[in-house]
């Protein structure tokens, strides 16, 4: 589960809560009350007061035998599991001591629970937003090297809803319809909805389009090239997918669409594959290509890779061609959209767009995004140079001052184009106001995403109607469902829009950018960058949401796994030195046996003006290290058996400080996401002599932050001191470690923190929460430099040699502050027994060994290791509320080591960690809609299709005819969504019958067809009128290599397509169907379309009115399709 630490981006100015309009109202909302915002409205419904489901056991007894059987193995294991987190629930309540060792008194700082320093708030279900299906958990950075998901993409081929994914390796399925609530598979990630992958992929997926007409997947790769793949079919062999293995399946074809990348794609109305790449390149691969490349076998796979690649129509060279030219036929064209309610394709570079006639090919319009036409002519010498450069082939050369004057304007018009595209892709210029998103409503308005956070808003013919925006940052994502706009962005935030554009809801999705986003079975499905997919209703928010947070809180004990991790935290300042073998042994290596995690601070590793100067300088070119420091690295690597008990996965180093982590190999699976920091502190805030360098990691799901300190030194800056850890508080930033060598994600990750740093400067930095408040456990250990005050030398000596170090914790400087909340405030530390580590003479044993010198420095407590974890006043047992409790089962300073003036000190932690087990809750999630009445029955209410009407199943047409069809929406206040797309074609024998039938790919209609507008909404108790039009198109063009080669007539037969009406609710993917005739007679003939004989056709006008109604009944549309159609 994610956590909920970013409610302060909710908190601000732009947010109030997950929903305006849905309030959320559950037993535990005093607990959240911090992050809840007046203003709220409330929904006059039962649903919001659901009592919490009681903790009880009688489900096992109550479940539904049909659900056992269908897969009685995987039953049994999961029930398994939940018996097995029962019994570690009462266990838990039961015990008196949950360790052998007892834990060590503690301290605890005042300022708990204040501000920035309070623990981050957790629960068994987010109280700020809607419940969610996890189909695939965060997984950890590490496991992801390569195989980071860019893409999503949900097809539905009639079988059911397939969710697919593509990556920098390969695809990936998810079957929506079978295995939405069930676990996965032995062998496969944690937590991750069962899924099928494909054979690895030379080049990773930048897009993906799926075709439920054809039954295929198209995806388009970063090496240019497009591949298709068949869907899967899961009804074979009970849902487990079709005779292909689970793991491995292969493309049906491919083939080299481009040399740079392929950034976009999009199938058109009319059944066009349009894409898109770098440098304006659109391309158009013909629905007839496609459809006879598909009917080749698996042995002619090479032929029909070789007929689409050379099928394709080239529409920035026929533009330039007719004398057209623009700065979007030079900008990569990141996006594209079909806008089924105009038959129009949008394409889309960094900040201009244009709008092309999906049926014609024609270019319509181009704009910039502010909405101005773009000029598209250009004079005639440009001209001249366009027909030079993309059409003639002469090679005779004009006179040389010509030449002259035309190379220099193709240079300066080169470098022009240069200095555009550069600003375009961020490098300088208007960045913030770059294209991220396109989306199409069904209300036939397209709405545009920007880097800024702003939406805007433009009809089918690109006119701009308004802007708005509800969020600072970034736009990455757009989708649409029903009458909702769901929009992700850079920070994490889900926003749901109606079609005007208000508000609905939002919440923090993902602690990671939400980078896509698709629709199907009823969730909206968003993609994070980390790679983790989570499902969200359609309906959210809503009144479900409150119901699924009960009921899951209610089981938290059924899905709540705990795990228990030692860390053992080292500190010490080696004074420029190195340190024997056994004094790292006696430091380390004498109690790393027991730990599973090993972290390592050091300070002082490599000192002097010069060093300092030059890590400075190394630090602005993103360079750090020392040989010094990786002397150290080396050395405890070895003690620690580096790579065969022990792996370190991460480390960094700010001039002398550094801090490095191990993890034991057994555990490293859960343990990832390493990210580093560092603060300095010295002069200016800018050299490292004195500062902070930070790891962070997941740990079992949990967030984990250690810190290593060398603050201000001298008994009188104690104040210096408490800004130093104020400073680095506050301002401690995490990011990738550059020793994680992942050039693709890195590179959207690098992209990310820039737009991240951009729109941080438009937020107050008094609002910014720091991360370091946002971790489940934060440790800070390191050189504090707080000193003993009131006490001279010899009395400290005195009382460190009689062991009385009560009287002397009442002199320690740091004590007396966090004491007064002025630093480290709400942190804890185990009360100390070992004496004062500073200040000695080197290579003197014992106590013996305090400075003696001419300053004889008074003995103090500078090396200090205190933390934090999720305990408050309230909570303090280890649950989905309170999910890392630590406790010190060790503290102590090795005496012995000699090799410093400051002795090293171990603290060693057990950590108990709740994490939720992903596919038990996802199963518990399944069972409440199967079994919550009150869930059902709300269901079944949002599911509802508005009866319709339509005037006719048949229309014949002629002579560029046009008919009005009818569909009119019976219900009284329910709107009804229609969509008509083209199920498939028949020729007409001359017996007037349709014979040759196939089914039309991509639903697209053909290019004798118009139907507009082929989209739409239906008030209630309101008509909707489509015109059903013949288009003179007598003519077909075969295209080779980008260029007509060959011409011929259209069949002269009489054809008949078969229109698909599909209906739905406002807030649903459930449809009904209705099936309507279109007959195209171009022999002039009017042949009837057979009926039953106490049905008979009534007489025929070329503007068809009602002729009879068609109930919305699904088994009258399956009556009407068994007539004469084969």
């Amino acid at each position: 589960m994610d956590d909920l630490t970013n409610d302060a981006l909710i908190n601000g100015t732009n947010f109030r809560t997950y929903s305006e309009n849905f309030a959320v109202r559950s037993d535990s909302d005093d607990e959240f009350s911090a992050g809840a915002v007046d203003g709220k409205v409330e929904i006059e419904d039962a649903a919001l007061n659901y009592p919490k489901a009681p903790k009880v056991f009688d489900r096992f007894y109550n479940s539904s035998s049909e659900e056992e059987e269908e897969d009685e193995v995987s039953s049994s294991s999961n029930y398994q599991r939940r018996l097995d987190y029962m019994l570690q629930f009462l266990d838990r309540k039961l015990s008196t001591s949950s360790s052998p060792d007892q834990p060590l008194p503690e301290y605890t700082s005042s300022g708990s629970g204040i501000g920035i320093f309070k623990p981050p708030v957790r629960a068994p279900v987010h109280p700020n937003r809607p419940p969610c299906i996890e189909v695939r958990p965060h997984p950890l950075r590490e496991t992801q090297v390569g195989r980071f998901l860019r893409r999503i993409v949900s097809v539905d081929d009639g079988g059911g809803p397939q969710l697919w994914a593509g990556s920098e390796s390969g695809i990936r399925v998810w079957d929506l319809k079978n295995d939405i609530y069930s676990g996965g598979n032995e062998g496969e990630e944690e937590g991750t909805v069962r899924y099928w992958e494909s054979a690895p992929v030379a080049a990773a997926a930048l897009c993906l389009v799926g075709d439920g007409g054809n039954r295929v997947v198209w995806s388009g790769h970063k090496d240019g090239r497009i591949i298709c793949w068949k869907m899967m079919d899961f009804s074979i062999a009970g849902g487990r997918g079709n005779s292909v293995s689970r793991n491995g399946f292969h493309e049906v074809f491919s083939w080299q669409a481009y040399r740079g990348p392929v950034l976009s794609m999009v199938v058109s109305s009319y059944g066009d594959m349009w894409s898109g790449s770098e440098g304006g390149a659109v391309k158009i691969w013909p629905w007839e290509a496609l459809e006879k490349s598909l009917s080749f076998t698996v042995g002619e796979k090479h032929m029909a890779s070789l007929l689409v690649e050379r099928s394709y129509i080239d529409l920035r060279s026929q533009v330039t061609q007719n004398g057209a030219y623009n700065s979007i036929f030079s900008s990569d064209i990141k996006y594209m959209l079909s806008d089924l309610v105009g038959a129009k394709v949008w394409t889309a570079s960094y900040q201009s767009f244009a709008l092309w006639d999906a049926r014609t090919k024609e270019l319509l319009k181009v704009l910039n995004i502010d909405g101005q036409i773009e000029n598209m002519s250009v004079d005639s010498l440009m001209e001249d140079e366009m027909r030079m450069k993309f059409v003639s082939n002469s090679k005779e050369k004009a006179p040389n001052s010509f030449n002259f004057f035309q190379r220099s304007r193709n240079a300066i018009l080169g470098a022009a184009d240069a200095v555009r595209r550069a600003a375009a892709k961020g490098g300088f210029g208007d960045d913030n106001r770059r294209i991220e998103g396109l989306v199409a409503t069904v209300d036939g308005m397209i709405w545009i995403g920007c880097a800024n956070g702003l939406l805007v808003q433009w009809d089918g013919n690109g006119n701009r109607l308004q802007d708005l925006q509800h969020h600072a940052f970034a736009v990455q994502s757009l989708c649409t469902v029903g009458t909702r706009i769901w929009v992700g962005y850079i920070s994490g935030i889900v926003q749901v829009l109606d079609l005007s554009g208000k508000l609905l809801g939002q919440w923090m999705a993902h602690q990671s950018p939400v980078i896509d986003l698709a629709v199907g079975a009823g969730y909206m499905f968003t993609l994070a960058n980390h790679g983790g997919i989570r499902g969200w209703s359609i309906s959210s928010p809503g009144p479900l949401d409150n119901i699924f947070r009960a009921e899951l809180s209610g089981k938290e004990f059924l899905y709540t796994s705990l795990e228990n991790v030692k860390i053992m935290a080292g500190t010490w300042n080696v004074a420029q030195g190195r340190a024997a073998p056994d004094s790292l042994i006696s430091w380390i290596g004498s109690s790393a046996a027991d730990v599973d995690i090993v972290v390592v601070g050091l300070q002082e590793v490599e000192m002097g003006a010069g060093f300092l100067a030059m890590s400075a300088a190394r630090e602005t070119m993103g360079l750090e290290g020392s040989s010094a420091g990786q002397w150290w690295l080396d050395m405890i690597g070895k003690m620690l058996d580096e790579g065969s008990t022990f792996s370190r996965v991460g480390s960094r180093q700010l001039a002398g400080l550094l801090i490095s982590m191990w993890v034991r190999n057994n555990i490293q699976g859960h343990v990832g996401d390493v990210d580093v920091a560092a603060v300095p502190c010295g002069l200016g805030r800018a050299i490292g002599n004195k500062g902070a360098v930070g790891l962070r990691m997941r740990v079992y799901g949990r967030v984990m932050c250690f810190v290593n300190c060398h603050f201000a030194a001298h008994l009188e800056a104690v104040n210096r001191r408490n800004a130093d850890f104020d400073h680095v508080y506050r301002t401690m930033f995490f990011s990738r470690p550059s020793s994680i060598l992942n050039g693709a994600a890195a590179g959207v990750s690098s992209s990310v923190q820039v737009l991240r740093t951009t729109n941080a400067m438009s937020v107050n930095p008094v609002d910014v929460v720091p991360e370091l408040s946002e971790a489940d456990m934060v440790v800070f250990l390191g050189d504090f430099n707080y000193r003993l005050d009131g006490i001279s030398y010899d009395e400290a000596r005195d009382f460190v040699s009689q062991r009385c170090f009560d009287w002397l914790r009442e002199r320690d400087q740091l004590r007396a502050e966090m004491e007064a909340g002025n630093v480290f405030q709400g942190m804890r530390e185990a009360v100390i027994r070992f004496p004062p580590t500073y200040k000695f003479e080197k290579h003197q044993p014992g106590l013996a060994g305090y400075d003696s010198g001419e300053k004889k420095r008074i003995p103090a407590w500078c090396d200090r290791i205190l933390f934090r974890d999720s305990r408050s006043a309230s909570v303090s047992t280890c649950s989905l509320d309170c999910p890392v409790v630590a406790s010190v089962l060790h503290y102590e300073a090795c005496m012995d080591v000699t090799d410093s003036d400051h002795k090293p000190v171990r603290c060693i932690f057990n950590v108990e960690v709740a994490r939720v087990d992903e596919t038990v809750r996802r199963q518990e999630f399944g069972e409440i809609i199967r079994s919550n009445e009150k869930v059902k029955r709300l269901l079944e209410e949002l599911a509802k299709v508005p009866e319709a009407i339509v005037s006719t199943n048949n229309i014949i047409l002629q002579n560029q005819d046009t008919s009005i069809l009818r569909v009119t929406n019976k219900s009284r206040k329910d709107e009804a969504i229609y969509e008509i797309v083209c199920e498939g074609l028949s020729t007409i024998n001359e017996n007037g019958q349709a014979s040759d039938h196939y089914p039309r790919g991509s639903f697209g209609f053909p290019r004798w067809l118009q139907v507009n507008p082929a989209a739409g909404i239906i008030q209630g108790d309101q008509t909707a009128e489509i015109a059903i039009r013949h288009e003179e198109f007598q003519t077909l063009e075969e295209f080779v290599d980008g260029v007509p080669q060959n011409f011929w007539c259209e069949d002269a037969r009489d054809k008949e397509a078969m229109l698909l009406i599909k209906v739905r609710g406002s807030c649903t993917t459930e449809t009904k169907c209705h099936r309507i005739r279109v007959r195209y007679s171009i022999t002039g003939k009017r042949t009837p379309m057979n009926r039953k004989a106490n049905n008979p056709l009534p007489s025929q006008t070329n503007l068809l009115r009602s002729d009879f109604k068609l109930s919305g009944s699904c088994d009258v549309v399956d009556h009407l399709r068994n007539l004469n159609s084969p």
